[in-house]
């Protein structure tokens, strides 16, 4: 994990099997890294609802359900998509390089 001009490393593409997430701490952040058939996204691992890991919720096509109360966001754009979720979560722009995943930043 490091920085590359404009751009974070994040993990390797290998790390994040196919329709699963994985978290990633990174400096001060703390993100979780999906991959969607092949895809790769980007948001804040921590919930905006309460204390879950979003890495550890349970993935469907694109949206993340937060395994603490069960709300749900799209991965691809941070919105809400199930309550009792309110706020979006922080997504990222990502870019896959030589089988690496990196966000711009």
């Amino acid at each position: 994990m490091s920085e590359v001009g404009s751009r974070i490393r994040l993990c390797s593409t290998d790390d994040v099997d196919w329709d699963s997430a994985i978290r990633v701490e990174e400096g001060d952040l703390t993100l979780a890294v999906y991959n969607v058939n092949g895809t790769f996204y980007v948001t804040d691992d921590l919930c905006t609802h309460g204390p879950g890991s979003l890495a550890e919720g349970y993935l469907d096509g694109y949206h993340i359900e937060c395994d603490f109360h069960n709300g749900q966001f799209d991965i691809r754009t941070g919105e809400v998509v199930a309550p009792p979720c309110m706020v979006p979560i922080k997504t990222y722009k990502v870019v896959v390089e030589n089988n690496d995943v990196l966000i711009e930043v």
